[in-house]
């Protein structure tokens, strides 16, 4: 019999992948990595949300006890710390807007997940996402596409998994629809079954990352408060309470009187400044990107017209990407401007509904 391990969140998802897959006959273990201990901190909003609290590890544990499953839970929040929380830290406070999620996928859920999968017999993992998964036999490639139900199409956040890690996953809700995967937990009786979904960081429950950069960097808001806002050339025209505080893109709160609206264009730590204009300077047309992970192709090298994601839930459009630096950078020029591209965000590259590479933006230009 086929033992596969089950990322189990404590989420209808993973749950709902864990139980197909013993319908199946498959020898299924469930593992919950903890990546996070605000709650010992006294900082969790404790709730059915919240993926890696204990009410997320105890719901996993009722499943794998309804399923009749052994599950395992394995602490790695001083790692996650280390890779995930300071490195997001770090990011805000050198003026950029992190996608934690995506560095926790590569970094910590698959590798650990893997490692763990081994040490239990196991040459497989499985988790809840939606999104379609295959080996393209002319290439050798593992080839991502987005999930059937392209509401709850997953494949964006998955971008940096290598193929290596791709090469031993199963996504047993590919084919699924969220309101499938509902009727088949309320079927077999799970006790997730009528669980809401979580939309917030696993360690910033309540969605107030201001809250958070302060509770983590002792006296940060004295520190960064009273700096200059300016506009593109320079000139000063106001204060602000802390940059890091401020995101690419917005418009409420910046608190200058302008007879035009006015967004935040760029986040310039070094001088502790945030940059307002118009709408029209909020665009560009091009971007680059570092940590660059091919997808369905193993180069990029020659220019190609896909369609670039510049964060989640965006509608995407039509751009000419190529690889430069031997495949470190990876160059994106749109045909029409974009609004809002953010340094530290991530820009997936797709072909109709193929993942075909994603990389982490450095820049934003014009050509």
């Amino acid at each position: 019999m086929n033992r596969i391990v089950v990322g189990m969140s404590g989420g209808l998802d993973s749950s709902v992948a864990a139980a197909l897959l013993v319908g199946q006959g498959y020898d299924v273990i469930g593992i919950t990595i903890k990546t996070s201990g605000y709650e010992d901190a006294g900082r969790a909003i404790t709730g059915e949300t919240n993926c890696c609290s204990i009410d997320g590890v105890n719901d996993a544990r009722r499943v794998c006890a309804t399923l009749g499953i052994p599950h395992y839970v394995y602490d790695f929040t001083e790692r996650f710390r280390a890779e995930i929380i300071d490195s997001f830290v770090a990011s805000y406070l050198a003026g950029d807007t992190p996608n934690p999620c995506v560095n926790c996928n590569r970094s910590i859920k698959w590798s650990e997940m893997l490692r763990r999968a081994r040490a239990l017999g196991a040459d497989t993992v499985a988790t809840g996402h939606y999104a379609r998964l295959h080996r393209d036999e002319a290439s050798g490639r593992f080839v991502l596409r987005r999930g059937l139900d392209s509401e709850k199409d997953q494949s964006y956040a998955l971008w940096a998994v290598t193929q290596e890690s791709l090469a031993h996953t199963i996504f047993p809700l590919a084919e699924l629809t969220k309101p499938e995967s509902r009727a088949i937990a309320e079927r077999l009786g799970l006790p997730v079954a009528g669980k809401r979904e979580s939309y917030e960081l696993c360690f910033i429950p309540d969605n107030d990352y201001g809250r958070f950069l302060r509770d983590e960097v002792p006296n940060l808001a004295d520190t960064v408060a009273g700096g200059e806002i300016v506009r593109s050339d320079g000139s000063v025209i106001g204060r602000h309470n802390g940059y890091p505080f401020y995101t690419v893109g917005q418009r409420r709160g910046i608190g200058i009187a302008s007879p035009e609206p006015l967004y935040v264009i760029d986040i310039e730590s070094g001088s502790n400044r945030v940059v307002v204009g118009g709408a029209g300077e909020l665009s560009h047309r091009g971007l680059r990107a570092r940590d660059v992970n091919m997808g369905a192709l193993a180069s990029l090298d020659e220019p190609r017209r896909l369609r670039a994601h510049i964060r989640h839930r965006d509608e995407g459009a039509v751009a000419t990407c190529r690889t430069l630096d031997g495949g470190a950078v990876l160059e994106v020029i749109f045909d029409d401007a974009r609004r809002a591209i953010a340094r530290g965000q991530s820009v997936v590259l797709y072909d109709g509904d193929t993942l075909v590479a994603g990389g982490v933006i450095a820049e934003a230009f014009d050509p």
